[in-house]
């Protein structure tokens, strides 16, 4: 491990907005702040954000500045990533941001029935080879269905084809309320909306970009943006359908498989 990684780690562990806790740790102490992140962190009851996989938390952060009224929190299995925002967060005085470093397959460990709103997936890896590895897949919808609140909104946000293809013939198959849909979020239009009409929020959401983001942008790719309701009854199922594999290689990604065609 690098000496900047070292000196990162380090300091991260003074951060009063960083919570660390690897499945090594979870599996031997429990997280005795489940169920009470209002109380017991935020000092309010105000609702609760995730952004899963959430990278240097350009996100988590953008949010919380345009929304000061709601606490978001940034989970990472990546502590490298997450000391970025972090440490602007405190920079910042922003309250409202948490950060937490583990790995979202045992997400529901962190947090109790009906504690959280809504969920953002902002460009996660497409995992064109293993289904249960996809942050949008059954696998994990029933993993956030755990804490989520009945009908809590999952944002999904992608340079990828697959992953965004992937997703929509879930949502289609499982028949969940479809909320919003773009295959490119930054046209001029967006399903018959022109950009000029949104209001200033949502155009504030909009113009926060990350840094793969912005990567894609450069490179010309579409970002695509759905946002649909998930919930809690009902048995989810993937959808039967082969999915073309993304033809480019997203930034300091290879493609999983050398298939042309994944289910």
């Amino acid at each position: 491990m690098s000496k900047g990684k070292l000196q990162k780690f380090a300091e991260m562990e003074t951060f009063k907005n960083v919570f660390q806790y690897p499945y090594g740790v979870i599996s031997e102490v429990p997280f005795e702040m489940k169920g009470h992140w209002r109380e017991q962190y935020f000092h309010n009851d105000n609702p609760i954000v995730l952004e899963l996989g959430c990278g240097k938390g350009e996100y988590t952060v953008g949010l919380a500045r345009v929304y000061p009224n709601i606490n978001f929190i940034g989970v990472d299995i990546k502590g490298a990533r997450i000391y970025t925002g972090a440490k602007q967060a405190l920079e910042e005085g922003l309250d409202n941001v948490a950060f937490l470093r583990t790995s979202i397959e045992i997400i529901d460990r962190f947090f109790a029935k009906d504690e959280v709103q809504e969920i953002w997936l902002t460009f996660s890896d497409p995992q064109m080879k293993n289904v249960h590895k996809r942050l949008s897949s059954t696998f994990f919808l029933n993993r956030y269905r755990n804490f989520l609140i009945d009908g809590g909104l999952v944002h999904l946000k992608t340079d990828s084809n697959f992953l965004f293809t992937y997703t929509t013939y879930l949502v289609e198959r499982n028949k969940l309320p479809l909320l919003f849909r773009t295959e490119d979020l930054y046209s001029n239009e967006t399903n018959g909306v022109q950009a000029s009409d949104f209001d200033e929020r949502t155009k504030e959401i909009l113009g926060i970009h990350t840094y793969y983001e912005n990567q894609w942008i450069e490179r010309g790719l579409n970002i695509k943006y759905m946002k649909f309701s998930l919930p809690t009854a009902g048995v989810l199922e993937e959808p039967e359908v082969e999915i073309e594999l993304d033809d480019y290689r997203s930034f300091k990604r290879t493609k999983r498989s050398g298939k042309n065609k994944a289910f």
